[in-house]
């Protein structure tokens, strides 16, 4: 009798490249297969880019339900720690006050750890006090122990601190001071405290520039305030009163770098360049290295300046934003070997990069953003290759001595159809090119390449490429996380989110081999929570 023999149906079961790769189980926000991101690693990038307003995907509630889910699968601590290195290091505002806000119900003794750290300044208090009030982390009073911190905050803030937090409202400065009730003992703090909540005050007992600032109201009143100095309180303070084009000035040559840099439009409306040698002036402040090193500014925000400002701004004044873009990116490293950097351009990326936020949505986009890091990554990389891509790789030369302004800008200009993120990757490997760097910058919201089953297209392309460069490296770095990625983790593979000039250094020490794949977390973990 013949022995039967079965067949497997080589159709179904036919040999694939990637075949032993991870499936893709996860579905991004276009429905497409992704891999997802464990708790910890999406928390940590949420964290990193610190949105909580409505993206081209998600509203900013759907934001908000996501990062206190993240906040409540993690453990206290790793959330303690994440809002500190998302105030420090990432320097967000919103994020770290909401996470410090969940320590509130859920480990005070954690919050009193880190509340120092995380709430150290006026507008991190009233964004810490709101969220509580708000009721969104589960309690809408601020309890025994945290609102002792707040107290704290206000009994030991300096009269400029004190200042700059009663600029803004919902709630204003006078609104937490009224549910917390603070003591004072110095007699200039408790006449300052009338001061602000509209009670009786001895002018005398106020501190020095407040009470300048009250002279100076007296002055323009009486009409004999333009011979007078404008006081050093917030600007804001300031704008209701018809201060001439000198005393605008003035405020300009006072101002911080930050605050400069955010007003050169109102400026120009108020005539200050046409003050001699005030444009030189402002100029020089911006482009002085060690102003915007002290400034801790992230690069997007002098490309939304360098964007925003009008033909009223002097041509001058806007070179200088350029020179302080490249102090700002001073610490792009040159990477070694083949460099490839793969800025997505699709139509997704035009979204705000900081989300809608109504008259404060950023002018700034999701493709600005993977266009300055490519640009910068070519400053630095003169030999590295551009490979914009959305549903194909778009074919553009840059001038690597170009500044990253205007290489950022040729980017930027070519947006439009759908993503696809393993797209550089194959034109890659049709060209069977060697690289040992490839940095892939995108929403990871691929769809055009698709599959059913499996791992997605970018882990096979990827895999292609690796057995032709075995010691290659892949840094996916996702303008705004919403939990999904293209490409696994693994050995090889980064996936970073955000967009602060941090990240250069990161996937520097990531490609060198001096750290691993975990680092978005492991950074995070190395914060102690024993230091005040």
């Amino acid at each position: 009798m013949q022995e039967e023999r079965l067949m497997v149906n080589t159709q179904l079961f036919h040999s694939s490249k990637g075949a032993l790769l991870p499936q893709a189980k996860a579905t991004n926000h276009q429905g497409a297969p992704a891999y997802a991101l464990s708790p910890r690693h999406h928390l940590a990038q949420l964290a990193a880019t610190g949105c909580l307003s409505q993206t081209f995907y998600a509203n900013a509630e759907a934001q908000l339900d996501q990062v206190l889910a993240l906040a409540q699968q993690v453990d206290p601590a790793f959330v303690a720690k994440t809002a500190v290195y998302a105030r420090s290091a990432g320097h967000m505002k919103d994020m770290p006050a909401l996470l410090a806000a969940t320590l509130a119900v859920r480990d005070v003794a954690l919050l009193n750890d880190v509340f120092g750290r995380v709430i150290d300044s006026g507008k991190m208090l009233r964004n810490f006090v709101q969220i509580v009030r708000s009721g969104a982390v589960g309690r809408k009073s601020l309890g025994s122990r945290p609102k002792k911190l707040v107290q704290h905050w206000l009994l030991n803030a300096s009269e400029k601190q004190l200042l700059a937090a009663s600029v803004g409202n919902a709630p204003s400065l006078a609104d937490v001071v009224k549910m917390v009730h603070p003591k004072p003992v110095e007699a200039w703090r408790a006449a300052w405290f009338a001061w602000l909540l509209g009670k009786p005050f001895v002018e005398a007992e106020l501190p020095p520039t407040t009470r300048a600032f009250e002279r100076f109201k007296r002055g323009m009143a009486l009409g004999v305030a333009s011979s007078m100095d404008v006081p050093q309180v917030p600007f804001q303070m300031l704008t209701a009163l018809e201060l001439s084009t000198a005393q605008w000035a003035q405020i300009a040559r006072a101002g911080s770098w930050q605050m400069v840099r955010q007003n050169l439009n109102t400026f120009a409306r108020h005539g200050v360049f046409g003050v001699q040698g005030m444009a030189e002036a402002i100029a020089a402040k911006l482009r002085d290295p060690q102003a915007v090193a002290k400034a801790r500014v992230l690069p997007y925000q002098l490309m939304s300046a360098f964007v925003a400002t009008g033909d009223a701004v002097p041509a001058i004044v806007r070179d200088a934003l350029q020179d302080a873009m490249e102090a700002a990116l001073a610490n792009v490293p040159a990477f070694d070997g083949r460099v490839v950097v793969c800025p997505d351009v699709s139509g997704s990326m035009s979204s705000p990069v900081t989300g809608h936020r109504g008259s404060a949505t950023s002018s700034v986009r999701c493709i600005d953003v993977a266009a300055l890091v490519a640009a910068a990554v070519l400053r630095k990389n003169p030999s590295a290759r551009v490979m914009p891509f959305e549903q194909a790789v778009v074919k553009l030369a840059l001038n690597p001595r170009d500044s990253v302004m205007t290489n950022a800008k040729a980017l930027a200009s070519i947006g439009g159809g759908g993503t696809n993120c393993s797209a550089p990757l194959a034109w890659l490997n049709w060209e069977k090119a060697e690289a040992d760097v490839v940095i892939l910058v995108s929403d990871n919201e691929s769809w055009v390449d698709a599959r059913r089953h499996g791992a997605t297209q970018t882990m096979r392309e990827w895999a292609e490429l690796k057995q032709r460069c075995p010691q290659a490296k892949l840094v996916c770095i996702d303008i705004q996380p919403h939990g999904t990625t293209q490409a696994a983790e693994r050995a090889d593979i980064l996936n970073v989110g955000g967009f602060s000039d941090a990240v250069f250094t990161l996937v520097a020490q990531f490609a060198q081999g001096q750290t691993g794949a975990d680092h978005w977390v492991g950074e995070i973990d190395k914060v102690s929570l024993n230091v005040q």
